[in-house]
């Protein structure tokens, strides 16, 4: 079968498409024939090295998120079986020989049932993203329904599955966006309300916006230049979940004190096993009943996944960038 492949660390163009054999579920196992692979930043900094959450071993297929057709399964496999429309989310499998390939096998409890009405290249753009989104939102914020969220930079991957995640779990949603396309896609998402926050003073209008209710959770995309302005916008008992940072900061901890805020870190990679496989029950439960509909942005297919790599790190996100792999 065709797969991309790492034989060492370095620039995008390590990334070779090459034959390998296909591989076999073991027991507890599944392989599915995917159409698309989701594309991260982390496997961009996997591609790098030097990556804090994950090491691999050469030679190394990329890729934990994908979308297709299960193809086979292993001993002891009950849940799922052969021809189910399937998403992948293989991030914390114990086995998982990458999404960037024809064919991926990973433990059954990393890949959920795809309703027909998301397609496969939507099934591709879950994964890492909505994990992101669902651990952001409930494992560290403890969101709950009422409350008022801003989704500071809501237009990729993440951001356009957290405003959905929030919106489903009975909340007001503020999002923002840097440009109108942007903003539109995260209209789009289900935000009561949209932001551009090049726009000077934009958070000025958080409290017209959200009925001087002000703000309860905030899930930051870019904490070296919101940290400071989420903390001022944020309630008394109010929490702040980075999920993205590209830098220092410097700013004075008492804004902390006075509300007694919160500022919680998120990683993925630190889920406990049981609370990401809890994140995935849910997510697909959320698909079937129309709670979440994954917007896919650029794509491109199998053999360009170098050019995905470069373009992940240095364009504005509009939504999830994939590879299609086969034809649906």
């Amino acid at each position: 079968m065709k797969a991309i492949q790492m034989s060492s660390f370095g620039e995008p163009e390590v990334l070779k498409l090459v034959d390998v054999e296909e591989p076999v579920p073991a027991e507890n196992e599944v392989r599915v024939k995917l159409l698309f692979a989701g594309v991260n930043p982390a496997e961009a900094y996997i591609r790098a090295g030097g990556y804090a959450f994950f090491t691999p071993n050469f030679p190394y297929t990329p890729g934990f998120d994908g979308a297709g057709v299960v193809d086979e399964v292993g001993p002891g496999v009950t849940r799922l079986k052969a021809g189910d429309r399937v998403f992948v989310a293989s991030a914390l499998a114990k086995r998982k020989t990458g999404t960037y390939a024809e064919k991926v096998v990973c433990d059954a409890a990393a890949v959920h049932q795809l309703p027909e009405s998301v397609s496969f290249e939507q099934g591709a753009a879950l994964g890492i993203p909505v994990t992101a989104a669902y651990r952001a939102l409930f494992h560290r914020a403890h969101l709950k329904p009422g409350e008022t969220v801003l989704v500071h930079g809501a237009s990729g991957g993440v951001g356009t599955l957290a405003v959905q995640l929030a919106k489903y779990a009975g909340t007001r949603v503020i999002g923002t966006a840097g440009t109108e396309e942007g903003m539109e896609l995260v209209k789009k998402s289900g935000a009561d309300f949209v932001l551009n926050h090049n726009q000077t003073g934009y958070l000025d209008k958080i409290s017209q916006v959200s009925n001087g209710s002000g703000i309860d959770v905030v899930i930051e995309m870019l904490a070296n230049v919101n940290l400071e302005k989420d903390l001022q916008v944020l309630n008394k008992f109010g929490r702040v979940v980075v999920i993205g940072n590209r830098g220092a900061l410097d700013f004075n901890p008492r804004l902390t004190m006075a509300k007694e805020a919160d500022i919680l870190g998120m990683a993925v990679w630190n889920a406990p096993l049981d609370e990401f496989n809890e994140s995935l029950i849910a997510v697909e439960a959320a698909l079937k009943n129309g709670g979440l509909q994954p917007f896919v942005g650029t794509i491109l297919p199998l053999a360009k996944a170098a050019k995905a790599q470069a373009q992940i790190l240095s364009e504005k996100a509009k939504g999830k960038m994939v590879l299609e792999i086969a034809k649906n």
